[in-house]
């Protein structure tokens, strides 16, 4: 069963210098197979650690509906609206699998469960924004992502200094749109890197 629980993350603003609202992209010579040509939108980054959601990987073999259904919030037979019909479910990281995590634009927001994250962009994990869609009455633009990428303190900040990973500002059509098989490419362009012309031996500052 999918559990969709209230997400216990700091709602204060981060220091500047922290990489909350930002995407991170995985160097080509990443060794961790889970975030090959990875694209994370950070959520929450503080001297504690770090968490954020992959936006570029559709979770295997499941269907918005048929969670709906498991979830007991839409029964088999009803019919859904065709933005629910067809509502993406990404693979959001390795941790806690079974905790699903809607980030969505800033037009929605439940009371003391949304957490804004930058300008237009807002995280919400209960069950409730899953009814809302059900009903066509949630975000104008969201995904549903199961399971985080998770850090530890200063893990995250170690990494990048090892070149693991590369960071750029996001935009809503990048966070946010289907093409999945090429938002990685699109980011790197983002922040004017040719995909083709990036190495897999990461250098060292």
């Amino acid at each position: 069963m999918i559990n969709i629980d209230t997400l216990n993350v700091a709602t204060e603003m981060s220091p500047s210098g922290f990489l909350d609202g930002q995407l991170l992209l995985a160097m080509p010579g990443m060794p961790d197979e889970r975030f090959s040509r990875a694209v994370i939108y950070v959520c929450a980054h503080s001297p504690e650690g770090a968490m954020g959601l992959i936006i570029n990987q559709p979770a295997p073999n499941i269907e918005f509906p048929a969670l709906l259904e498991q979830l007991e919030i839409t029964p088999k037979s009803i019919r859904l609206p065709a933005s629910a019909e067809h509502f993406p479910v990404l693979r959001g990281g390795p941790v806690e699998t079974g905790r699903g995590f809607v980030l969505h634009s800033s037009d929605f927001f439940i009371d003391r469960s949304t957490l804004p994250i930058d300008e237009g962009i807002c995280l919400t994990a209960t069950i409730d924004i899953l009814r809302a869609i059900a009903n066509g009455e949630g975000p104008r633009q969201a995904v549903l992502a199961l399971g985080y990428a998770g850090w530890g303190a200063g893990q995250l900040e170690s990494e990048m200094h090892e070149n693991g990973w590369l960071h750029c500002p996001p935009d809503p059509d990048l966070v946010f749109d289907g093409r999945f098989d090429t938002k990685y490419d699109r980011a790197l362009r983002k922040i004017g890197i040719d995909p083709a012309m990036l190495s897999t031996e990461a250098g060292h500052a």
